[in-house]
């Protein structure tokens, strides 16, 4: 009996009820399962709990982990609950629209959240190395005019070097541009990066 692997789902988009990306994301978390056979998906909406950092969560974050006090643990609490579910998962899905050619703000939040000198990454004498090794990372994108790749795309790109940072190499982007432009062939291309992107033998082994 295959081994479950394990699924983290991101889900960016502010629309709660009716999201292209999330669509999309449930679109791919069928084909993994088809893929897989055997998974577990934990979602993590970043509608819900995220908060943005502010002065005393940064002075907790770089006070060494002995030296902190009671408070500063409960602050960084949330945050090292984002990297472990980051951890623990073999695979990870990130749904995200874009706004106003950039992610969405909660995105920005999750992102100064898991990306903790020391945790995530760690400064070397030949510059900052990613901790975070062995991931799968899809990431799905929808975008209402702006074609992704286009001199205005400030999303893709900040995201791959986000994770890059982290030390995740392989991330696959599947891209639902300009569907104000055209919906329906936008999302048929979408669906067709996915049934591509699994002909992965070391998916389905």
């Amino acid at each position: 009996m295959n081994s479950k692997t394990r699924i983290l789902r991101i889900d960016a988009s502010a629309n709660v009820s009716n999201s292209n990306s999330k669509k999309l994301g449930d679109k791919l978390i069928e084909k993994l399962e088809t893929q897989y056979q055997n998974i577990g998906v934990n979602q993590r909406d970043l509608n819900q709990d995220l908060f943005f950092i502010d002065e005393s969560w940064v002075g907790a974050n770089f006070t060494p982990a002995q030296d902190r006090s009671e408070d500063q643990r409960r602050q960084l609490v949330f945050s090292d609950l984002l990297i472990d579910e980051i951890k623990h998962a073999d695979h990870i899905v990130l749904t995200t629209p874009m706004y106003n050619f950039g992610i969405p703000a909660t995105l920005k939040s999750w992102i100064d959240l898991i990306c903790r000198a020391g945790v995530t990454f760690q400064y070397t004498a030949d510059g900052p190395v990613g901790l975070i090794k062995n991931k799968r990372f899809d990431i799905v994108i929808t975008t209402g005019g702006v074609p992704l790749q286009s001199p205005v795309d400030f999303v893709s790109d900040y995201l791959k070097q986000v994770l890059r940072f982290i030390g995740i190499e392989d991330v696959n982007i599947i891209a639902a541009d300009q569907m104000n432009v055209d919906a329906e062939s936008s999302y048929a291309g979408a669906l067709d990066q996915i049934e591509k992107s699994y002909g992965f033998s070391h998916v389905a082994a």
